[in-house]
């Protein structure tokens, strides 16, 4: 059962994610968006959900955080690819164990595939949420389930692992 959550968790994510970054590209990219790679191009001003803390805005960035290895979106795919497939194997055999740790792999997965599906498809990452309190990079759904579900899976690593039994 724990399992059929994680999957469907999972798949909700990444279709959260695609759906949104779809509605940036929509609503936010407007005509000068013409399905080209526009490396750290924003097109339009930030529109505030949070006043003063977040903002919704349309930027693409064929790197990860910071731009970093930008225009290598082939290595970051790979990169991508390994994780997801890591993940996975770490799932199906169940290395993890316990819901705190499973879930916070799958939220990882969902996060990395989410990107992935970005780069193979448009050679660059649709980002939306804009930090107006801080400078801050530009990053999308599928960026805060990496860094959560990561935060997420280090405490279970921490403090967790061994307190349930993980197949050898």
């Amino acid at each position: 059962m724990l399992y059929l959550f994680c999957a469907l968790l999972a798949a909700g994510l990444i279709a959260a994610d695609q759906l949104l970054k779809w509605w940036v590209v929509v609503n936010l990219g407007g005509a000068a968006f013409d399905g080209a790679a526009f490396s750290g191009l924003w097109l339009s001003q930030p529109k505030p959900l949070i006043p003063h803390v977040l903002g919704l805005n349309f930027a693409t960035n064929t790197g990860a955080a910071w731009s970093i290895l930008e225009e290598h979106t082939w290595l970051l795919s790979a990169l991508s690819c390994v994780a997801i497939a890591v993940i996975l194997w770490a799932l199906v055999t169940r290395r993890v164990g316990g819901a705190f740790g499973t879930i916070s792999l799958a939220v990882v997965l969902a996060g990395a595939a989410g990107n992935l599906i970005d780069r193979v498809r448009l050679g660059y990452v649709v980002d939306m949420f804009e930090t107006l309190f801080i400078n801050f990079p530009i990053f999308n759904l599928a960026d805060v389930c990496v860094v959560c579900g990561g935060i997420a899976f280090c405490v279970y690593l921490l403090f967790f692992h061994d307190k349930w039994k993980i197949k050898s």
